[in-house]
């Protein structure tokens, strides 16, 4: 239970929910034992008719004695009938506080788990999968959900029951109390030893499915590259497989659940055998009467299911607490990147002072002690080879990472005080992955900025020279694009980001490697409506391009993390170095 306390704040929060749960609770139980003494009387009374009409037989006595037996008897009818309808009433009224409590919390949980992945780190992201992401504030939030509102309210409903049926069993017949309640133990702890079975059961089949779920999801995910290497059939063979294993675990499953129902009513039975057997010994003794059997049979079957739920409810809280311990595991994970509290324009140089940074997921030193500055209004062009440190710098500037030493600022003031929505609102920040969503283009180009009118969006498509493109879609800016904008060219999903970012208007814009899939003509044309873009706008360029990083004011190389040359085009093309072999050999290629 103790991973469990942290729920005790949205406990707290709906706490007249829960309060007005377990009165509903516990009226509904009142008029669930009710019955039990009107049928008492009533077979009393039945019996007691029984033997005066074979006293009275034939006289008139008998036969207003008759009368008044029927009367009784509707009377009695439509108490049962009351009592019912009571009690259904009140055990809406516990759903309606109760469960629907648990579907609150449910939804603040999924709200607090979901804002808190949004301030972690990218190094975060780099550690731990996007399914596991998703296990956790889906199925592992239901799991805790069935604690917060099933477990409780069974719970409540099994103490108030117990009190006030073990009471009145105890208040008739303490012998008869005991026997028809010894085997209810051994039905709780059969019930939670089937339910763990069940449970365990469960989960590898949750694990078989989702491994079933991942194949498929890949197979047609890459169903281009399954048909070109004609490999068909065997993805059919392993399909069989998952499927067989899932048939499997199952056939398991299905194997133990019929276990469930029947000891349940076996237990029960016993329990009803035992009431008749020993409650028939103290009728003949003249201790009860024949409507005291028959209630302790009805106060029998009402224990049934609490007292079997108690196994189920328990069951239920491991597996909450176990769900909910992994919930903890990221709710507890704080981010390393806090926001500061400088909210002022980006205005002035950017500088690195002897910057290095070492990923903490992995532990590589991606830069290693650079120093550089980029004017206000400049533009700096950063290349060099795979793994050179290129990204790194661009997570660097958005400040995805902190540096691990040194120090990032921003005319002149560090990175760490500025409010972190406004310094990455003042970016225009074009990735070297270019994600889209599944959504129009329209909106995906809109995204880079909340107040982005139509002519912003032509603009700034134009300015990415994608709108001939858009506009030759049947459905124009209107197209939906599909999973991560399958539906786009690798270019085109480029320039729609390029795009994005330029919509924003940004004060600094920052170019990850964006131009990579677009051919030379399509690059010169962006680069010729990103150098009117970039006049008057600190830009910075990363590429494995010479011909992207040409036209900046200003270039450095980089390799393993270090910078290894710095100059303008023309200087480094003076000198034989790394620079200089870059160019050549691009050249070499496109000739």
């Amino acid at each position: 239970m103790k991973e469990l306390e942290v729920l005790n704040k949205y406990l707290l929060k709906y706490k007249y929910r829960l309060l007005l749960g377990a009165l509903f609770v516990t009226f509904s139980n009142m008029f669930s034992i009710m019955p039990a003494q009107i049928v008492r009387h009533a077979l009393d009374l039945i019996t007691e008719n029984v033997h005066v009409q074979q006293l009275f037989e034939g006289s008139s006595l008998a036969t207003m004695t008759s009368e008044g037996f029927y009367y009784n008897l509707l009377l009695y009818a439509g108490l049962l009938l009351l009592m019912a309808l009571c009690k259904g009433f009140f055990l809406y009224l516990t759903r309606q506080t109760i469960i629907v409590m648990s579907r609150l919390i449910e939804f603040d949980l999924k709200n607090e788990i979901y804002e808190h992945y949004q301030v972690l780190p990218l190094s975060f992201y780099r550690s731990n999968n996007t399914g596991d992401l998703m296990a956790r504030i889906s199925e592992d939030v239901s799991k805790v959900r069935m604690y917060l509102g099933p477990a409780i309210m069974y719970g409540i409903n099994l103490l108030v029951l117990f009190v006030l049926v073990i009471t009145q069993m105890f208040s008739i017949n303490a012998r008869l109390a005991f026997f028809t309640l010894l085997p209810l133990p051994f039905l709780s702890v059969s019930i939670y030893y089937v339910s763990n079975r069940i449970n365990i059961q469960s989960e590898r089949i949750q694990k078989s499915l989702s491994g079933l779920s991942t194949f498929v999801q890949e197979a047609f995910s890459g169903i281009r590259v399954l048909k070109s290497f004609v490999r068909e059939e065997n993805s059919v063979d392993q399909f069989d497989k998952e499927s067989a294993n899932y048939r499997e675990e199952s056939l398991k499953l299905s194997k133990i659940n019929a276990l469930f129902f029947p000891l349940i009513v076996g237990l029960i039975g016993l329990s009803t055998i035992l009431t008749i057997y020993i409650g028939g010994s103290e009728v003949i003794a003249g201790k009860l009467s024949v409507g005291n059997i028959a209630e302790f049979v009805i106060y029998v079957n009402l224990m049934t299911w609490p007292v079997a739920s108690l196994g189920w409810v328990s069951s239920i809280i491991q597996r909450a607490a176990a769900s909910q311990k992994r919930i903890n595991e990221f709710l507890h994970t704080k981010s390393d990147i806090n926001s500061g509290s400088q909210a002022v324009e980006l205005e002035g140089d950017i500088s690195f002072e002897n910057v290095s940074l070492v990923y903490p997921d992995s532990g590589i030193k991606a830069v290693d002690g650079i120093s550089f500055s980029v004017k206000q209004g400049e533009s700096l062009a950063i290349v060099g080879g795979t793994g050179s440190g290129k990204s790194s710098i661009a997570n660097l500037l958005c400040r995805m990472y902190d540096p691990t030493d040194g120090a990032i600022k921003f005319g002149g003031l560090n990175a760490k005080e500025f409010q972190l929505p406004k310094l990455r609102g003042q970016i225009g920040y074009v990735p070297q992955d270019s994600f889209l969503f599944s959504d129009s283009i329209r909106n995906n180009v809109a995204f880079g900025s909340e107040t982005a009118t139509e002519e912003d969006i032509l603009q700034a498509t134009e300015d990415a020279f994608v709108k001939h493109n858009i506009e030759a879609f049947p459905e124009g800016f209107d197209t939906m694009l599909g999973e991560r904008g399958v539906t786009l060219s690798g270019g085109q999903r480029q320039r729609v980001t390029l795009a994005r970012a330029l919509v924003r208007n940004p004060k600094v814009l920052v170019l990850d490697d964006c131009l990579s899939a677009v051919d030379t003509k399509t690059e010169d044309k962006i680069l010729g409506n990103l150098t009117r873009i970039m006049e008057g706008r600190t830009s910075v360029i990363i590429s494995h391009r010479v011909s992207s990083v040409k036209l900046a004011d200003r270039i450095i190389v980089l390799d393993d993390g270090r910078i290894v040359e710095e100059g303008t085009h023309e200087e480094l093309l003076s000198r034989t170095g790394v620079y200089k072999q870059l160019y050549d050999a691009q050249l070499e290629e496109n000739e």
